[in-house]
């Protein structure tokens, strides 16, 4: 299906953390998911510049970086030096959304908006053409092991129609309670990069549970 996987180092185990991203690096899975929350933006804190540091020494795949946090523009030097691959910012949480994806191309790095569940693919359309991904939340941002909400679907076929319409060729990535049960109906829609936290870490065989998410045969 050609499609990209990104297990989320959110649901990994955190003093285990070089184990998993190991398993990550081994598996078929395409990027890592990090997610850097401040507990302003988002009600929850989880990690920031010394544990992508940590994850950045040991992972042999592109780090999709996600940042959950209030002006993002303050820390786009500092992941661009951590090793940042992909860059992604909030449309709630920027004030002037050109001018950063700009800044973030400008380092090199891929430019990716994410929406949180309320945000209407629409308010992308004077930006297309600006970014490299679009994250849409299919969950409310903060916390991992979240009911999936199942408008997403369309809401992607909506931002499949806006990209074609505009010319742009971004990727689609959806984040929050992608699974088993609901993948192959994602990329289905239009999805190109699923990210996966829970279903991936907390399953007893993570590198076989990407293997599904990947729509590949997996061994008996």
């Amino acid at each position: 299906m050609g499609h990209l996987l990104a297990p989320s180092i959110l649901a990994a185990d955190f003093a285990n953390l070089q184990r998993d991203i190991e398993t990550v690096n081994a598996s078929d899975a395409d990027w890592f998911h990090l997610d850097v929350m401040d507990g302003v933006f988002v009600p929850n804190i989880s990690f920031g510049m010394p544990v992508v540091q940590a994850i950045a020494k040991h992972a042999q795949k592109p780090l999709d970086v996600h940042l959950m946090i209030v002006d993002p523009d303050r820390y786009i030097d500092a992941f661009h030096a951590l090793g940042a691959d992909v860059l992604t910012v909030h449309i709630e949480a920027t004030t002037h959304l050109h001018r950063t994806l700009q800044a973030i191309r400008a380092k090199g790095m891929k430019a990716g908006v994410a929406l949180n569940p309320h945000s209407p693919v629409s308010l992308l359309q004077d930006v297309i053409g600006e970014f490299d991904l679009v994250c849409l939340m299919s969950v409310n941002p903060g916390f991992g092991g979240q009911k999936f909400i199942e408008r997403t679907y369309q809401k992607v076929r909506e931002m499949r129609a806006m990209l074609y319409e505009g010319g742009a060729s971004a990727l689609i990535e959806i984040d929050g309670g992608v699974g088993a049960d609901n993948w192959a109906k994602l990329v289905d829609a239009g999805a190109d990069v699923l990210v996966a936290g829970s279903s991936t870490f907390n399953s007893p065989a993570p590198a076989d549970a990407i293997r599904v998410m990947k729509g590949l045969p997996v061994d008996a």
